[in-house]
């Protein structure tokens, strides 16, 4: 993937695909104005996801086009809103999430450690890491195991892989 500005993949060139990349809702063809010799700056869509997540700067500045980000893209934000850690970051856009959690074992009056991995899309905006905990919000199907999108990065990695909550 190539880095653009500060090396940030937000702001790489957003023509890195076969197909020609735009946002389906911004016009690209505009006339230009005679004697305006103003440069103008490109239009770009954004939203707030709402729910009190605040749209991240390289979402409204940057010049990535990603159809599944919740800020640029084609997609609601609803149902359930989830945390946990990122164990691996090895798909392109797309992390696996760890959700630990104890279960009770009514014979022996303890509880016992399980957990569940899940995937989500990470829009380019953010910048994750494995060990980051962070906020994963419920959204449409976007592939086959793939049904939640990051908000929002809690914590950053602290270096350890330990069963943090208790």
């Amino acid at each position: 993937m190539s880095q653009g500005k500060a090396g940030h993949p937000a702001y790489a060139d957003p023509q890195n695909e076969r197909a020609f990349m735009k946002q389906p809702t911004v016009f690209l063809n505009k006339k230009a104005r005679l004697g305006a010799g103003v440069k103008v700056k490109a239009t770009r869509f954004f939203k707030s996801v709402g729910l009190g997540f605040k749209t991240p700067l390289e979402a409204k500045e940057g010049t990535y086009i990603d159809k599944k980000c919740p800020w640029t893209g084609n997609i609601s934000i609803r149902g359930k809103l989830l945390r946990g850690v990122v164990v691996s970051t090895k798909m392109k856009r797309t992390v696996v999430i760890r959700r630990d959690y104890l279960h009770y074992i009514k014979k022996y009056n303890r509880y016992e450690k399980r957990h569940k991995n899940l995937s989500a899309h990470v829009s380019p905006a953010l910048t994750v890491k494995e060990g980051d905990q962070v906020v994963v919000g419920q959204c449409r199907p976007l592939s086959k195991t793939v049904r939640f999108n990051v908000l929002q990065i809690v914590s950053s990695a602290a270096g350890k892989k330990s069963f943090q909550k208790f």
